[in-house]
């Protein structure tokens, strides 16, 4: 006989364990399935443990600068093994947390793979052993992604390498390739030149971060080609090679082809979604391009199927996966949740320097027609951020020239990931230009350039 619940949910990353906490806190009966740990990529194999990363890298950039404060020391030297056992750590501490969660919470946790196999049903299996049958009226699918795989470059996990064993690497390699400038290539890039690799970035769009504002990707190019990384934009790889216990990437760029050589390779081109194997076929669940097609309320076209975060469509964002699972749970209950405004999430990077923003892009404010007022500020007007040695960096803001409303906001340089939910506040109370140059901004902090570049927007710049 199986096992009856309010709602089960299948998958426990930042999307699937949310979903399963608010039904419980909502009176539901609620179990969680999760074949591999608690927390999903997210916590796992995601954003925490390449952020534990990033600040090891941060902390050997800035023992590598002492001089610029005042300060000397001989034999700065790190242990590689170390700082990758540390993100490791940090990593299984927050998985532990879910499992606290889920006990806390009452939540019945299955460990194995899930799969529908009828209206309200759902069978769980271990290495093809069965485990137990699910009923529910409501399932919830949070199953998330992959890394996708391009043909020629098909990750081996000893040489070409997708974000796992970017994440555990044995040893520091001298070289380095990365493929795909977004999020994740970026931040990988920027971890390993920190720590001392010879990286290459390699992007077939024309300009890296091609999802930001022009002049932020802009800006980060010319800090990364300043810090030591070798750029390459508009350039194709046509395919790798295994060969000298290394990897030949062949490139196409600028009409010529040529040939880099590297020890490792990190290929980060993008996610498809998990939909192999969780039952979908024989359903009335939509996938498109290997996502899952859902309406404002995660509802898919079956009936008591819901789909959350990676899974669905962009962006493909912990923050949004989690958000999302909040508006389903809610809307199951009856509580009538607003849907996911998708230009109010804010999208962050974690590379050096640190790019964040929310909303529209100057460009795409123009192309849907905006009449936009646009101000900037850069970080070297800030006195919080020459006083951390820190100058580098800028934050722009677009309005609406008729109305005042805030249409985005793009910041780069330190901790502006920090920062950028005060943009994100302001666009979900439907902020204007006033309501920002009113509000008092704290000196001496970083966050005064927001409030700078609100100002200049309408030629009342104080300190630039």
């Amino acid at each position: 006989m199986a096992d009856q619940f309010d709602l089960v949910v299948l998958g426990s990353g930042p999307g699937g364990y949310v979903a399963a906490i608010r039904a419980s806190q909502l009176g539901m009966k609620t179990a969680i399935v999760e074949r591999e740990n608690l927390g999903g990529i997210c916590l796992n194999w995601g954003c925490i443990p390449t952020k534990a990363l990033l600040r090891a890298s941060e902390i050997n950039h800035l023992l590598h600068s002492l001089d610029a404060y005042g300060f000397a020391a001989d034999n700065v030297r790190f242990d590689f093994a170390k700082v990758i056992k540390r993100s490791r750590a940090v990593a299984s501490q927050l998985s532990g947390g879910v499992k606290f969660l889920m006990k806390k919470n009452k939540i019945t946790v299955y460990d194995g793979d899930g799969k529908l196999t009828g209206p309200g049903k759902l069978s769980v299996a271990k290495d093809g052993k069965p485990v137990a049958e699910l009923a529910a009226k409501h399932i919830i699918l949070a199953t998330g992604a992959r890394a996708r795989v391009i043909p020629g470059i098909e990750p081996d996990g000893e040489y070409i390498w997708t974000y796992r064993e970017a994440l555990v690497p044995a040893a520091l390699p001298k070289k380095l390739i990365v493929i795909g400038s977004g999020a994740i290539g970026s931040e990988f890039a920027s971890f390993y030149l920190n720590m001392g690799a010879e990286v290459t970035l390699i992007e077939v769009m024309d300009r890296i971060l091609p999802v930001e504002d022009e002049e932020v990707s802009a800006f980060v190019h010319k800090a990364f080609t300043k810090q030591g990384m070798k750029v390459m934009t508009g350039a194709k790889v046509q395919g790798v090679r295994r060969e000298g216990g290394g990897v030949t990437a062949i490139v196409e760029a600028e009409g010529k082809v040529q040939e880099i050589k590297a020890d490792r390779l990190i290929s980060a081109v993008g996610i498809v979604g998990n939909v192999e194997n969780i039952g979908l076929e024989g359903t009335k669940v939509k996938v498109d391009r290997t996502h899952v097609v859902i309406d404002e309320f995660c509802r898919t076209g079956e009936p008591g199927v819901y789909a959350i975060g990676d899974l669905t469509g962009p962006p493909w964002l912990a923050h949004k996966a989690s958000h999302e699972a909040v508006i389903c749970v809610e809307a199951i209950a009856g509580l009538h949740p607003h849907p996911l405004e998708v230009m109010n999430i804010p999208g962050c990077t974690y590379c050096r320097p640190q790019v964040a923003s929310v909303g529209l892009t100057e460009a795409a404010a123009k192309a849907k027609g905006h009449e936009v007022r646009v101000g900037r500020f850069p970080f070297i007007g800030n006195g919080k951020a020459i006083a951390l040695g820190e100058p580098e960096g800028f934050t722009k803001t677009v309005f609406d020239a008729k109305t005042g409303e805030l249409l985005g906001a793009h910041m780069v340089g330190p901790e502006v990931t920090e920062l950028i939910q005060g943009y994100g506040i302001a666009r979900t109370l439907e902020t204007t230009e006033l309501d920002l140059m009113h509000a008092v901004f704290p000196h001496p902090t970083v966050s005064e350039t927001m409030h700078e570049s609100v100002l200049d927007a309408y030629g009342r710049v104080i300190h630039i």
